[in-house]
């Protein structure tokens, strides 16, 4: 039912909005569209672009997808986005959210994700948050559905671990390290 991601990357986007002028490139399998011109897919990619903000993303989901609101996997890499946004928060279907490569220097907006019951994978590698002393642990007990961060597992011994971490520490930002 549902096709390959919209793939928005690597065309020089400053914001989100500027996805409107367009047009995703073309996947090895057909991009299907429903009778709105709007495609039936759950995934999309925003990656390598200069995005600093997510201003719009709303919007620029529906105009692309048929089913906004059901979107599950969302690439964000390798652009320059420095918070967690609400609109984030909004995709309570999201299951994947690829983040790496951003300029993220807080681990506090990671917690903003919490309310995500289905995200299961994220990536945070290469943002200022991943030299702060405790980072792994962090992320684990603010996500605490994650099964895979930074493209590698979380393992059940880990999530006790950041469990015990958290209750340790608070679960405050610690210092850079």
């Amino acid at each position: 039912m549902y096709g390959p991601p919209i793939d928005l990357s690597f065309k020089d986007l400053n914001n989100v909005t500027d996805a409107l002028a367009e047009i995703p490139r073309r996947p090895l399998r057909p991009l299907k569209i429903d009778m709105n011109n709007k495609y039936l897919s759950q995934s999309m990619r925003l990656n390598n672009n200069n995005i600093t903000n997510l201003v719009g993303l709303e919007f620029i989901l529906n105009h692309f997808l048929a089913q906004p609101s059901s979107l599950g996997w969302l690439d964000l890499s390798c652009n320059k986005i420095t918070s967690i946004e609400h609109v984030l928060c909004e995709l309570k279907e999201l299951r994947v959210l690829y983040l790496h490569g951003n300029d993220i220097w807080s681990l506090t907006e990671i917690s903003k994700l919490g309310e995500l019951n289905y995200l299961h994978t994220i990536t945070l590698h290469g943002n200022g948050i991943e030299n702060v002393k405790g980072y792994r642990n962090y992320v684990i007990s603010m996500l605490p559905h994650l099964k895979r961060m930074d493209f590698s597992a979380v393992t059940r011994q880990e999530k006790v671990l950041a469990s015990i971490w958290k209750e340790k520490t608070g679960g405050y930002e610690l210092t850079h390290g």
